[in-house]
């Protein structure tokens, strides 16, 4: 990452005139397209007012704050990722990134690429964003699994209140578990394909992919009180929707709510504008699988998504503009853990 800005010197030849260009283009399209997608949105939430005026306004302030809370974790883990990022320029990326998965939802492959835009752009070398935002999407997608297992376990033996089908607890959890153990193994796999292929383009995405598996197997094992922020990214917006259910006066049990959240988050993957319709459709349809009631359910769905819509969207859009407005702005780099180690080590 560039620690000095381009001289003015620079910044008069033609590739860099160029460039700027370029990068003033890019910005337009971001913001036209958050703000395309977050007006198709409004349609589909205009009946929110009404939902809220019969919800408990302490619970409804309750889920705006777990919704802040998990924005915030991403940050953390971000920056734990990104880990020689600035922490007020990676903090405004990983909100870009937020605001740009919840307005657009193309199952977190737009975020990711305006993301790395957004690093490219001050330097970071592309083989690097590649490999950290691989690290980031599978270490939060490792936590989401960690998540199912144990909720889908506890409900399944009993331990947790809730329906005691096979099929909605233990099944779940076992597909997650099977795919961990995927997970596991993947990069003596990968290791060995690339090695019988020995050249090519193939055999360096081999390599890459279980190094990026270990990397992230590192981070998820490692005593790190910064891994949390992956927990809270997900726990918390888990809990928006929880405080939502409270605020219509009739909340399922915990177990359901978080299974019902997870699979139901499937219908990220659509290319649909804010996924506004399909995510409610899909949670309502878990949580009366579940047993719930189909009115609450939607109720608290539509609140809950009004909330994780228009937080991340407005608060990351706002970063975004910063961040552009601080594009020619010198980065300095954070000091590394061992450089940091080895400074306190000298000032003894």
């Amino acid at each position: 990452m560039s620690a000095t800005g381009p001289s003015d010197a620079a910044e008069l030849r033609p590739e860099a005139q160029a460039r700027r260009l370029r990068n003033g283009i890019v910005t337009l399209v971001v913001l036209v397209v958050l703000a395309v997608s977050l007006l198709i949105a409004v349609p589909g939430l205009h009946g929110v007012g009404h939902v809220l005026t019969r919800m408990t306004p302490g619970w409804l302030l309750a889920a705006v704050a777990f919704e802040i809370l998990s924005c915030l974790g991403y940050v953390l883990i971000f920056l734990t990722v990104f880990d020689r990022a600035p922490i007020v320029f990676g903090a405004r990326v990983a909100l870009t990134e937020m605001a740009f998965g919840a307005a657009v939802s193309l199952g977190g492959a737009g975020s990711i690429a305006v993301g790395a835009w957004l690093l490219r752009e001050r330097g970071l070398p592309i083989g690097q964003i590649a490999q950290r935002s691989a690290v980031l999407f599978l270490l939060t997608s490792a936590i989401n699994g960690i998540t199912l297992i144990l909720f889908g376990a506890l409900l399944g033996l009993g331990i947790l209140p809730g329906p005691q089908n096979p099929l909605l607890s233990l099944l779940p959890a076992g597909f997650s578990v099977l795919v961990f153990a995927v997970f596991l193994v993947l990069p003596r796999f990968t290791e060995r394909r690339a090695r019988a292929r020995k050249k090519g383009r193939l055999a360096t995405l081999l390599f890459g992919t279980a190094e990026t598996i270990r990397a992230t197997r590192r981070l998820l094992t490692s005593p790190d009180w910064r891994l949390l922020g992956a927990f809270g990214y997900l726990w918390f917006d888990i809990a928006v929707l929880w405080a939502c259910f409270r605020a219509t006066g009739h909340a399922p049990p915990i177990a359901v709510i978080v299974l019902a959240y997870q699979i139901g988050y499937l219908a990220n993957v659509l290319p649909i504008p804010g996924n506004v319709g399909v995510l409610e459709a899909s949670f309502v349809g878990m949580f009366v699988l579940y047993g719930a009631n189909a009115t609450t359910a939607t109720a608290a769905s539509v609140a809950y998504h009004a909330i994780a819509l228009w937080i991340p969207a407005t608060w990351g859009t706002i970063s975004f503009i910063r961040l552009r407005r601080s594009a020619h702005e010198p980065l300095i780099p954070r000091l590394s853990r061992e450089e940091r180690a080895k400074a306190r080590a000298e000032k003894r």
